[in-house]
C-alpha cells in the first residue's frame, strides 16, 4: 500500500507541474469568467447561455486534461525506461497502474473542481440579461491573477514549479470567492442544488475518461492515445442514437448492444438541459450514476491492469 500511495502522489504533482496543465486551467477559467460578457442582452435567456456555456468548457476541458495527464505521464515512463526502475524494485504491475490512475484521477479532478467553482461564480456574476455584477467579475479575474502570481513569486523565492503552486493557489482563492457569494450575494435565479448535482455527474466522467486514458498509455503512445480517447468521448456522445435502434438482424442487435455497453454514454452525464428548462435532478439520478461511474471504473481499471501485465517495460526504453 505504501508504494501505490507513493505512486499516486508522484503522479498526481508530476500532472499538475505540466504546464500545459495550468495553461488549460487559466483558458478555461477565463473563458468561464467572461461567458456572462458573451450572453449579454440575450433576452431571459442569459443565465441558461452562461450554465450550458461553463459546463460544457469544464466537461471538455478537464476530459482533455485527464487524456494529456494520462499520456504524458505514463507514455513519458515507458519512453525514459522509469517503468523498469520502478519494476525492479518490490512493485507489483497491478499497483503501478492503479496508482497511475488514482493519480490522474486527483489531478483531473482538482482541475474539475476549479472549474466548477468558477461556473458558479459566473452564475452569480450573470445577474440579468442587461446586466452584470462588476464587482465580483474584477475579482474574479483579480483571483485568478493573484493565482499566478503566487506561482511566480514560489519560483522565484524556491524554484518550485510554476504550475504547481498557480494551481494550488488558483483553487484556494477561487474556492473562497465561492464561499463568499454563497453566504454573502443573493441567490441566481436558478436551483443551485440542482447545479451542484449536474457539476456533480461532470466529475464522474472525468473519472471514467482518466481510467480509459491510463489504459490506452500503457499501450499507446501520446497522439494514439488522445485519437483513441477522443474516439471514445464523440461515439459515446452519439452513444443513444448510434446504438439505441432496433434492425431485423439480430446479429446486428447484439453489436449494438456490446457497443452501447462498451461505450460510456456521456449524455447520461450531461445535465445542462435540464437546468436550462429548471427541471428538478432527482437524486435517484445521481445515484444511478454513482453507480454507473463506479463499475465503470472498476472495469476499466481491470482493463487497464490487464493491458500492462505482458506489456514489455524495457521497450520504450530501447525506442
Amino acid at each position: 500500500m505504501l508504494h501505490l500511495y507513493r505512486i499516486s502522489v508522484n503522479t498526481f504533482r508530476e500532472s499538475i507541474r505540466e504546464p500545459v496543465y495550468f495553461l488549460m486551467l487559466l483558458a478555461s477559467l477565463l473563458l468561464i469568467g467572461h461567458f456572462p460578457w458573451l450572453t449579454i442582452f440575450v433576452f431571459f435567456e442569459q443565465l441558461k447561455l452562461v450554465v450550458d456555456s461553463s459546463m460544457a468548457t469544464t466537461m471538455i476541458f478537464s476530459l482533455s486534461v485527464a487524456v494529456l495527464c494520462a499520456s504524458y505521464t505514463v507514455s513519458k515512463e515507458m519512453r525514459n525506461g522509469t517503468v523498469l526502475l520502478l519494476l525492479s524494485k518490490p512493485v507489483s504491475r497491478w499497483s503501478f497502474v492503479l496508482g497511475k490512475i488514482i493519480g490522474i484521477i486527483m489531478a483531473a479532478l482538482l482541475f474539475s473542481f476549479i472549474c466548477c467553482c468558477a461556473s458558479v461564480i459566473s452564475v452569480y456574476i450573470a445577474v440579468d440579461q442587461f446586466r452584470m455584477e462588476m464587482h465580483l467579475y474584477g475579482a474574479f479575474v483579480g483571483l485568478v491573477g493573484v493565482g499566478c502570481v503566487v506561482g511566480m513569486v514560489m519560483n522565484f523565492l524556491n524554484g518550485s514549479s510554476f504550475a504547481e503552486f498557480a494551481t494550488y493557489a488558483t483553487a484556494v482563492v477561487i474556492a473562497g470567492m465561492l464561499c463568499y457569494c454563497l453566504k454573502f450575494r443573493p441567490h441566481p435565479e436558478l436551483a443551485l442544488k440542482d447545479l451542484a448535482k449536474a457539476l456533480f455527474m461532470l466529475n464522474i466522467a472525468v473519472v471514467i475518461m482518466s481510467t480509459l486514458a491510463v489504459g490506452a498509455a500503457t499501450r499507446l503512445d501520446v497522439v494514439p492515445t488522445m485519437c483513441f480517447c477522443s474516439i471514445f468521448f464523440f461515439l459515446g456522445l452519439m452513444s443513444s442514437h448510434l446504438f439505441l435502434r432496433q434492425s431485423d438482424s439480430e446479429l446486428l442487435n447484439m453489436v449494438y448492444n456490446v457497443c452501447y455497453a462498451i461505450i460510456p454514454n456521456w449524455q447520461f452525464f450531461w445535465l445542462a438541459d435540464a437546468i436550462a428548462v429548471g427541471r428538478h435532478i432527482p437524486n435517484t439520478y445521481v445515484i444511478n450514476g454513482c453507480i454507473y461511474g463506479v463499475i465503470y471504473f472498476l472495469i476499466a481499471t481491470v482493463w487497464a491492469i490487464a493491458l500492462f501485465q505482458d506489456r514489455e517495460a524495457a521497450a520504450g526504453a530501447r525506442d
